[in-house]
């Protein structure tokens, strides 16, 4: 019985015993917190159902791609890229509309499969540039057109998306051991584009007031007849500065109707009272939009406290940790660097969702991996959880007599 049950969970223990946290985790806060789907569905246990039919379906694909070799993942590349650069093309004409930006397509974000692509694609490039001395300078002009191409396609529609991947392409090259002159140089470049675009948003964009004449339905109208670029920017110039306003309101003149997401996560946190009311009874799940996404983190932390909220960070250090162990047991560089990169994908989007969850980022839009109500986002992140499996078990390891000599794992060509 013990060796049919190891024949099915193969791989790395420590990964398989954070990703059934992450999934434990994620059935009883979003169960939780799908209060407002449920009131509009009139269905009680059918949006925790739903969700539980995707981790399930994520489970079974991560299952497959666990038993792949990992040698074969250099396979996928090419029809992956292809793919990804055709889909971000078609969402930008034909896309479905969410949250004013046309995200989806056919039922899927295209954005979730580049990333992993583009991740894909990078290990690989940086795999094969390795010398002694370095990295090949040609590898990185092609990861910076590749990456500037999909993320000026991702950016158009989810600018956080965009910016989570620039920063883990970034991080991957420097593991990579791309010259500290070239990382340099791009550091300072992003740096000059970012100010740029800061200031071209606030110059573009309108901080909008809501008008107390106007109803709802008016409102929605007047914003959907606004100029798409306009509108965009218009979003994140009052995220911007929501974010940097230093003026301290008294609960008395907070306007909930203006910043709800922000004062309601803020409510969750402080209603916690350091140990949480406990799992099920969370009373801003009730007014919190995208509770079930977005701010699951606060309801984590109004539920579990502040230790329950500890642990889901720390399970994602753990995640991180772990793979970089596996990563520096590799013998050669592409299987560390892939999985190096998806860890880096997961638990920097982790940070992203808790850093905004808590006040210390502006509003992104980030739902918080493996744990959120998502459909291709869990689906994807389940097969990087896979992909890491794969590597643990199948990619070729370090002789003995190199075990304890302190190098990067990468730097083997």
């Amino acid at each position: 019985m013990n060796k049919k049950i190891t024949n099915i969970f193969k791989g790395d223990r420590v990964i398989w015993m954070i990703f059934f946290f992450l999934c434990m985790i994620s059935i009883v806060e979003v169960f939780s917190a799908s209060s407002g789907l449920t009131y509009k569905s009139n269905n009680y246990i059918g949006p925790i159902a739903k969700h539980i039919g995707t981790i399930t379906i994520g489970v079974l694909v991560m299952l497959v791609v666990t038993n792949i070799q990992c040698r074969f993942f250099k396979l996928v590349m090419p029809v992956a890229m292809v793919f990804s650069f055709v889909t971000l093309i078609l969402v930008l004409f034909i896309g479905d509309s969410v949250y004013e930006a046309n995200r989806t397509l056919f039922g899927f974000q295209p954005s979730e499969i580049a990333k992993g692509s583009l991740i894909l694609a990078e290990a690989q490039i940086l795999s094969k540039c390795q010398k002694d001395s370095g990295t090949d300078p040609l590898a990185f002009k092609i990861i910076m057109i590749v990456t500037v191409i999909f993320c000026l396609l991702i950016g158009n529609e989810n600018l956080s998306t965009a910016v989570l991947l620039f920063g883990v392409v970034y991080i991957m090259m420097f593991i990579g051991r791309v010259s500290l002159r070239q990382l340099g140089w791009v550091a300072a470049v992003v740096g000059g584009i970012a100010a740029l675009a800061v200031g071209l948003i606030l110059l573009v964009g309108d901080r909008v007031e809501k008008d107390p004449q106007l109803t709802q339905q008016e409102q929605t109208v007047e914003v959907k007849n606004e100029n798409k670029i306009l509108r965009r920017a218009t979003t994140w110039k009052n995220r911007i500065l929501k974010f940097f306003d230093s003026e301290e309101i008294p609960p008395s003149r907070f306007d909930l109707d203006k910043d709800a997401q922000v004062g309601h996560a803020n409510i969750a946190i402080v209603s916690s009272n350091i140990r949480g009311v406990g799992p099920g009874n969370s009373v801003e799940r009730d007014f919190l939009s995208q509770a079930f996404s977005d701010f699951i983190y606060a309801i984590i932390i109004e539920e579990l406290g502040i230790g329950g909220a500890i642990f889901v960070a720390l399970l994602y250090v753990a995640l991180l940790f772990r793979t970089s162990t596996i990563a520096s047991r590799c013998e050669n560089s592409f299987p560390a660097l892939l999985i190096m990169g998806l860890a880096l994908l997961l638990a920097t989007q982790a940070v992203f969702n808790m850093f905004v969850a808590v006040g210390l980022m502006p509003v992104t839009g980030q739902p918080l991996p493996l744990i959120s109500k998502g459909g291709t986002s869990t689906i994807i992140n389940c097969i990087y959880i896979g992909a890491i499996l794969s590597v643990s078990r199948t990619a070729k390891k370090k002789d003995n007599k190199n075990k304890g000599v302190p190098e990067v794992a990468v730097a083997t060509a």
